[in-house]
């Protein structure tokens, strides 16, 4: 199994690389922003219930929620400020997202084209002797193609689940923020 995997690598060639750029991008970013985008870092459950309970803010402090009360409370007289820094913060939330697209668009057409440059090199091979190539040596060439193609694939699959499972959970908590956004500035109005 483990020779196999090492057939797949040599097999991609040259385009091994970008599709290695392509494979760590794609963990960092999906770590980075699956711990980033925590309930407990964007919108803390106690600032939650406070604010949806009328009461003082307090606690969740180096939150989004918190960085957007604070902003309410600086300038309690612009709503529209308060509004545009509240989408600055869900720009911020998205940071990196967007790559996860670029990821699961190029990876696999980098693997088609280790796929057509590795046939190529399969079907040049053939002598001209009598115009056919040897079956064993062929076959292993033209499988040893499809492995990029392969692996173009397996980085592109997570790629895609994993940008729109971040991509919802930003979608999520700018619905609730925009619900507690109304409540800051009514409070604040009141005030």
């Amino acid at each position: 199994m483990f020779l196999a995997a090492i057939d797949i690598f040599k097999g991609a060639d040259i385009l091994i690389y970008p599709l290695a750029v392509c494979s760590l991008a794609l963990v960092f970013i999906l770590v980075e922003r699956s711990y980033a985008l925590r309930t407990s870092v964007v919108l803390p459950q106690d600032m939650v219930d406070t604010i949806v309970a009328g009461r003082p803010v307090s606690g969740g402090q180096h939150s989004v929620l918190a960085r957007v009360v604070a902003f309410a409370g600086q300038h309690p007289n612009d709503p529209d400020a308060v509004k545009a820094f509240a989408r600055l913060e869900l720009v911020r939330m998205e940071r990196g997202i967007p790559y996860l697209d670029v990821i699961y668009a190029g990876a696999p057409l980098i693997g088609l084209t280790g796929t057509v440059w590795s046939l190529i090199r399969v079907f040049s091979s053939v002598t001209g002797d009598n115009g056919m190539p040897d079956p064993a040596k062929f076959t292993s060439g033209v499988s040893l193609a499809l492995s990029a193609t392969v692996l173009g694939l397996l980085i592109a699959v997570p790629a895609l689940v994993g940008g729109g499972i971040l991509q919802r959970r930003v979608e999520k908590f700018a619905a609730q923020l925009d619900v507690l956004l109304e409540r800051i500035l009514a409070r604040g109005a009141q005030s």
